[in-house]
């Protein structure tokens, strides 16, 4: 009884692993196809077909349907991407989740929220707000925006980016053990500013050689979630932290 017991046990513990893991390479795989979405890169890669879909390419819709389905898409997102972040759905969550799997079922579940926008985003033709000349300086915005993903990732090393995605969590459980709650810490970048990983999506959604309508319309509205976002997770971690991340709120500066 007793080795069967603890058969299931490692049996559990191991899928807790396996989800996590699943959960991680779903998020990879999301963001790394999203460079090339928000780039619109597909092409340049020499990658055409259904499956690549980027902002500015795809069927044509009239202009009020594709920007309602448009902006619900960013609406999802948001309000999992923040709905499950709060510290009260956390806890009703974890009635039904353990608590070792919370985080990477977060992890998940945006992942799943941006595949569904890929899938369904309508353009919204090619006419450009702004369209640089080719040469150098549309180089150089590939390359600023390009920057912007590679801060985005770096910034996620800074800190904790095993426990950011749920990785730490399953492999504590995985080893039985308890996962240690994370001191509150401002290594690297976060000495400059406070949200570093937020910094890096403006730049670079807002770093395009061409800049349509439809990019404009998920640039404008992921910024704008990104500002409102900021508010409630400092609100969460003045909660956590009291005066020692107000001090640290006072000292450093929010984006730039």
């Amino acid at each position: 009884m007793q080795h069967q017991l603890g058969l299931r046990s490692v049996a559990v513990r191991a899928a807790y692993l396996v989800y996590g893991g699943g959960s991680y390479g779903l998020f990879l795989a999301t963001i790394l196809y999203a460079i090339g979405f928000v780039g619109n890169f597909w092409g340049a890669l020499g990658l055409t077909g259904p499956a690549f879909r980027s902002m500015d390419v795809g069927s044509s819709e009239p202009v009020t349907h594709a920007l309602v389905i448009d902006s619900a898409l960013l609406l999802v997102f948001a309000l999992q991407h923040s709905g499950m972040a709060r510290p009260a759905f956390k806890r009703r969550l974890q009635r039904y989740v353990p608590e070792a799997l919370e985080r990477s079922t977060y992890v998940l579940l945006a992942s799943l929220c941006l595949d569904l926008l890929f899938w369904q985003w309508r353009p919204l033709g090619t006419t450009g707000l702004w369209t640089l000349p080719e040469g150098p300086f549309a180089l150089a915005s590939v390359g600023v925006s390009l920057l912007g993903w590679l801060l985005v990732f770096s910034a996620t090393f800074m800190i904790d980016h095993f426990e950011l995605f749920g990785l730490r969590q399953t492999w504590s459980a995985f080893r039985s053990r308890a996962c240690p709650e994370q001191p509150f810490a401002t290594p690297g970048l976060y000495r400059a500013v406070r949200h570093p990983i937020y910094l890096g999506f403006i730049i670079a959604f807002w770093a395009t050689p061409v800049m349509t309508v439809g990019h404009a319309l998920f640039a404008t509205l992921t910024t704008f979630y990104i500002l409102s976002a900021i508010q409630w997770e400092e609100h969460d971690l003045v909660a956590r932290f009291g005066d020692q991340y107000r001090e640290y709120r006072r000292r450093v500066r929010m984006l730039i």
